[in-house]
């Protein structure tokens, strides 16, 4: 079924991926698209900086459609480069190397918790979204399907925030990461970042989304070209790992049961039928994430974010390019050999 939008546009469902600042890559990704205006967005899932994207957009499209959102978009990443000047003064543009007094931020990090460190819970996040985002208007009358990711830091488990529940700390549980910020309380329970639990969550585009094709935005390189050495870059790619590991096991079972459908003579299930329908496609940039500093995830300044924007953009226009003819026909990604 090639799902069409009502202004008879392709719509797609987008899957978008956390990485702290390297979230502005996805911005760039996002706004190229919107400037494009050939391709409609029938739901978006998000984890972490993809959750803070998705929240945006959708706010933006709410508000004033592809022009709303690109604004919108483009307001809250400069927000983000304004909240700290003084601790990104001097980070490296190109690698995100962050500047000295972030450094030594982090480093406080890793001896002290953050209701040490921030007894008060200052967050610019939440008073950046809380500014930008009218979240009960959201709630009302979203124009997407919103599937916010979480998890339960008691259990593991993940929490789907859906668009009829959303407020600024079910976004901010996403991106909560136990190390920097305060847990964060919902209705009782705690929760920490998505990306332990769903890096984003895919399965919620294939079984409660009308479009048929999936447009994955993903910021976590699929290999690592040096094995790490010391002691805190053995910490930051388990972290990685981790973080990688949940989004590669729903896309290697993902992967699994489009090619059992695709096996089955008589796919009469509603089931095989969706996944038969199903088309995967994907932007990223493996070779631009690779370079990065691992730190750079932290360092917003205004330059390396927009360095990210930009390369966002060259990667979706060279992706609109080149494949997409293939929305509502087939995948323009092999699922089973990026992943499996």
């Amino acid at each position: 079924m090639f799902f069409r939008s009502r202004n008879n546009r392709p719509s797609v469902g987008l899957a978008l991926q956390g990485g702290g600042a390297h979230g502005a890559f996805t911005w760039g990704v996002l706004d190229a698209l919107l400037e494009d205006g050939r391709l409609d967005f029938a739901g978006v899932s998000g984890t972490s900086a993809g959750a803070m994207n998705a929240t945006v957009l959708a706010h933006g499209l709410l508000q004033g459609g592809r022009d709303g959102a690109r604004e919108a978009l483009a307001s809250f990443w400069q927000a983000v480069a304004s909240s700290a000047p003084l601790l990104n003064a001097g980070a490296n543009i190109r690698s995100g190397y962050p500047a000295t007094s972030l450094k030594m931020m982090l480093y406080w990090t890793q001896v002290l918790s953050p209701r040490q460190l921030n007894p008060m819970n200052v967050n610019p996040l939440r008073d950046i979204l809380v500014s930008l985002v009218d979240f009960e208007r959201l709630r009302a009358a979203c124009p997407v399907e919103l599937f916010i990711a979480a998890t339960n830091a008691n259990t593991g488990r993940l929490r789907l925030f859906r668009s009829h529940e959303l407020s600024e700390d079910c976004v901010l549980a996403s991106a909560c990461l136990p190390t920097y910020h305060h847990t964060v309380e919902i209705d009782g329970e705690p929760y920490w970042d998505g990306a332990f639990s769903a890096n984003p969550a895919v399965f919620p585009l294939v079984y409660e989304c009308s479009a048929s094709d999936i447009l994955l935005v993903l910021l976590t390189p699929m290999a690592h070209g040096r094995t790490p050495q010391s002691v805190e870059e053995i910490r930051r790619r388990a972290q990685e790992l981790a973080f990688k590991s949940t989004f590669l096991r729903e896309m290697h079972s993902l992967a699994q049961a489009r090619e059992h459908a695709a096996r089955t003579l008589l796919p009469l299930g509603r089931l095989e039928r969706r996944l038969n329908q199903t088309h995967l496609h994907m932007i990223a940039d493996d070779a631009l994430m690779g370079r990065l500093a691992a730190e750079s995830k932290m360092t917003t300044s205004q330059p390396f974010l927009e360095m990210l924007r930009d390369q966002g953009r060259l990667q979706a226009i060279a992706w609109l390019e080149s494949h997409y003819r293939a929305v509502g026909r087939r995948s323009s990604v092999d699922i089973a050999a990026v992943f499996l």
